[in-house]
């Protein structure tokens, strides 16, 4: 029989975990205790990352392959010692989710059968206003992890030309994240506005390579760059979070030195410590700047004047914005153009 709890370290903390052998990545091998573990071993790096972010939990109480659902209210039997923060949703509905401000918490969120990590772009003082912008690179059907590198490297060009300094990391699955700390005094309008702005320079420069297309039928083999991962309530999975895969990948932190070197399967649960601790965090200077948003507030302004470029559409569950075009897929609004003219 195995133990009935363990009780793992991180930040000074000692947590408790109940059935520590319970497999929640059965094909890996991956219990309940080893993926504490493998938290507690990056701590560093998770900490950086998550410090003081309000996160939705995509939970699977009986591991990999049985029922899961996310969380963002903050579950019941929260610790004492754990936070929780304030956030507003695109309804303006509002509510508290659990927010992450030290490394423990990301261990008592394993005891909740948490696969996945998604946080906000924004810290717990201020949830209004996102102090990192996000580039969601994501290949589409006849592209690879390799286009998507390439895209990566093209906005890594564009940023360097606006003074800003991005980081990366991959998704955990074939494509990646550019983070860019900025300054937290520019709303989510704003801000996923000049992720807008950032996708339609590098689709001008790559258009072979580079969409912006929000329906599927347009994107063709390229790159989409998902924008609206940078609205309200939109969250990438965090940094060293595991993916609900049965390798259990890593969404894992990469110097752009290294990046044409590495692959999306090199980073999992049991080979990330040993890189971790040989190597360190590859965003350990992601802190240490941040950034005005002006440049890229300015190119969409261009854009606008310029080139006629207005909003893009939102996601489906969101109320219609400001600025907004329709949301119509593209071939039904023809459609729907062709029979009134008929």
């Amino acid at each position: 029989m195995g133990s009935a709890e363990a009780h793992v370290e991180a930040g000074g903390r000692s947590v408790r975990i109940s059935s520590p052998d319970k497999l929640l990545f059965p094909d890996a091998g991956i219990t309940k205790r080893d993926l504490a573990t493998y938290y507690a071993d990056v701590a560093d790096g998770l900490f950086r990352g998550l410090a003081n972010r309000p996160v939705a939990l995509n939970r699977f109480p009986d591991g990999l392959g049985g029922k899961s659902f996310f969380t963002k209210s903050a579950p019941k039997g929260l610790p004492d010692w754990a936070s929780t923060a304030h956030v507003t949703f695109p309804s303006g509905r509002t509510g508290d989710e659990v927010c992450v401000t030290e490394p423990a918490t990301v261990l008592w969120t394993v005891q909740m059968g948490t696969l996945e990590l998604h946080a906000w772009p924004v810290r717990e003082a201020d949830t209004d206003h996102p102090d990192e912008l996000r580039i969601d690179l994501d290949p589409q059907p006849g592209t690879e992890f390799a286009e998507a590198v390439e895209v990566a490297r093209e906005a890594y060009a564009l940023f360097e030309e606006l003074g800003i300094r991005p980081f990366v990391k991959t998704s955990g699955g074939r494509g990646l994240h550019l983070l860019v700390r900025i300054e937290p005094r520019w709303t989510f309008v704003q801000a996923r506005r000049a992720v807008i702005a950032l996708a339609r320079e590098l689709e001008r420069r790559r258009p072979e390579l580079v969409t912006t297309s929000w329906w599927k039928e347009e994107r063709g083999e390229r790159i989409f760059i998902d924008f609206n991962q940078m609205a309200r309530d939109r969250m990438t999975v965090a940094p060293y979070s595991t993916r609900a895969r049965p390798d259990a990948p890593v969404s894992m932190p990469v110097r752009w030195t290294d990046l044409g070197d590495v692959a999306p399967g090199d980073f999992t649960v049991k080979t990330v410590p040993a890189l971790f601790a040989e190597n360190g965090d590859a965003n350990a200077e992601i802190d240490d700047t941040a950034h005005s948003l002006e440049a890229l507030l300015e190119l969409a302004e261009r854009d606008e004047k310029d080139r006629g470029l207005g909003d893009l559409p939102y996601p489906p569950d969101f109320p219609k914005m400001p600025g907004e075009p329709k949301r119509v897929q593209p071939s039904k609004a023809r459609a729907d153009d062709s029979e009134q003219g008929s």
